[in-house]
């Protein structure tokens, strides 16, 4: 089976909201709206086109994921960093490796990109096989109630946190 991981295009907007929608609709802690976010980020400062990709197995879309802009603050500084937020697979196509096809591709764009950083809220089982941490570890929080083992962030290069730490600031667009 070979994943085929690409920029998305417009054309892929109404595919890639069915896999979301399909993606979380078990989802537990989710809102079951993610893929209305994902609509609204497109539409917003915060979206970077080459961080909009999409998964293709034999020509069929499959899966998705999105990094957007955001800023870690504290009183006396801001960070650029990104926020993960949504990576998607179709049901029938979980655990095959598309998911952690999306994630090393859009770590290895960001870093090009040159982004130090990414944050995400997460499964705690899932992501610190690509190298996420506990967000609190560096002093960073997210501006709602979550647990703390669902609040991660990676660094993209060495040292990329080196006396970053505050309160994430979302793009408004996560709010709506």
């Amino acid at each position: 089976m070979k994943i085929k991981i690409r920029q998305e295009l417009k054309k892929d907007h109404k595919a890639v909201f069915v896999i979301i929608e399909q993606a979380f609709k078990n989802e537990k802690l989710g809102d079951h709206r993610e893929q209305f976010l994902v609509e609204r980020l497109r539409k917003s400062k915060a979206y970077i086109p080459e961080l909009s990709l999409v998964a293709e197995i034999d020509s069929k879309l499959v899966g998705h994921i999105l990094l957007t802009k955001i800023k870690i603050e504290n009183k006396s500084r801001s960070f650029d960093s990104l926020a993960l937020a949504p990576v998607s697979v179709r049901p029938d196509y979980q655990s095959r490796g598309v998911g952690a096809k999306l994630i090393e591709s859009a770590h290895n764009i960001a870093k090009r990109l040159g982004y130090k950083s990414i944050v995400l809220l997460g499964h705690k089982n899932y992501y610190p096989r690509f190298g996420y941490k506990k967000a609190s570890y560096y002093g960073i929080k997210l501006p709602f109630e979550a647990p703390d083992e669902n609040c991660m962030v990676i660094e993209l290069v060495k040292n990329g946190l080196d006396n970053v730490s505050g309160l994430v600031d979302y793009p408004k667009e996560f709010y709506q």
